[in-house]
């Protein structure tokens, strides 16, 4: 595992990092370390300060750790799904962190590393964990969810107009034998498509890649919580910097961070405010930020990134 290196553009390096407001003294937590770009970019930034940096991927905490090397000091690494934030904050005895980020990016080490499967470009075994101590893999939903299962998370999580064709071709391909590498999954795809769909732009198998990837690791399933926790973590003035890299995981993102930020809901005939509700966040940023020209030059992967930032209130 060790031999592996694990690379990664840190996308909106610079706007996140800058997002954040980082003090000196202060408590950071990097909810997806990944290779450690905006990990080491806080941990620069600090004296006193600490950095708590997660991740689910053994070969990106391992990457971090000698990244990092130099900053250890300051430096907590967990290997965990950045969905447990909470429990590891409290396991730590932390009361409260001044700002955290979350990149909802598929490293590029993950991309690139043909055997772990998430690549339509490279022939591999169906998997795409990003905690590949994980039990469900793509293979598993390719090969044992029904017609209807996968025409779902096609629609759902791929956005995919052709999903019934695509998912049909899957369950009758795998009546004759099992589909098990990437390359069998990104020709069923193809055939699938009309030809003047599959010629357009962009690679024919990306959105039901992206759908599969989505169902195995339940990404989206946890954006909006972890929002939600971070936010009650945050002390007045912490910052938290998202960025996402598709319509769904941005959607999620500002509608979360929207209803943070919204005070009394009570109905607008009503004399006083009966709920008391108060708004917790406040968006920094009305639009999000997107990468910079250079950037888009330099790695045309960021070309879907976009970046929120949301202060404590």
């Amino acid at each position: 595992m060790s031999d592996i290196k694990f690379s990664h553009y840190s996308v909106l390096l610079n706007e996140s990092i800058e997002g954040l407001a980082i003090k000196e003294d202060g408590i950071y937590i990097d909810a997806t370390a990944g290779g450690g770009g905006h990990s080491l970019e806080i941990a620069k930034r600090l004296t006193t300060g600490k950095l708590i940096a997660i991740d689910r991927d053994d070969v990106a905490i391992e990457a971090c750790r000698k990244r990092l090397a130099d900053y250890l000091d300051r430096v907590i690494l967990v290997k965990s799904n950045f969905s447990n934030v909470q429990s590891i904050v409290e396991s730590l005895n932390i009361e409260s962190v001044n700002g955290a980020i979350i990149d909802l990016g598929v490293s590029s080490c993950q991309l690139d590393t043909a055997e772990r499967g998430f690549s339509y470009m490279q022939n591999a075994p169906l998997d795409m964990r990003m905690d590949r101590e994980d039990k469900l893999t793509a293979w598993d939903v390719v090969n044992t969810y029904s017609e209807a299962q996968l025409k779902e998370i096609l629609y759902k999580y791929g956005e995919e107009n052709f999903a019934p064709r695509i998912a049909h071709s899957i369950v009758t391909k795998r009546m004759d034998k099992t589909i098990d590498t990437t390359g069998e999954l990104a020709d069923i795809v193809r055939a699938s498509m009309p030809v003047k769909a599959a010629m357009a732009a962009g690679h024919p198998a990306k959105r039901t890649f992206q759908a599969i990837r989505i169902e195995v690791n339940g990404e989206l399933d946890i954006i909006e919580p972890t929002v939600r926790a971070l936010s009650g973590i945050l002390a007045p003035g912490g910052r938290l910097s998202v960025i996402t890299f598709h319509s769904l995981e941005d959607r999620i993102v500002k509608n979360t961070i929207a209803d943070l930020s919204r005070g009394c809901v009570c109905p607008p005939d009503f004399p006083v405010c009966v709920c008391g509700r108060k708004p917790i966040m406040r968006a920094i940023n009305k639009k999000p930020i997107l990468p910079s020209e250079k950037e888009l030059s330099e790695n045309s992967r960021s070309k879907s990134a976009k970046l929120r930032v949301a202060e404590k209130l």
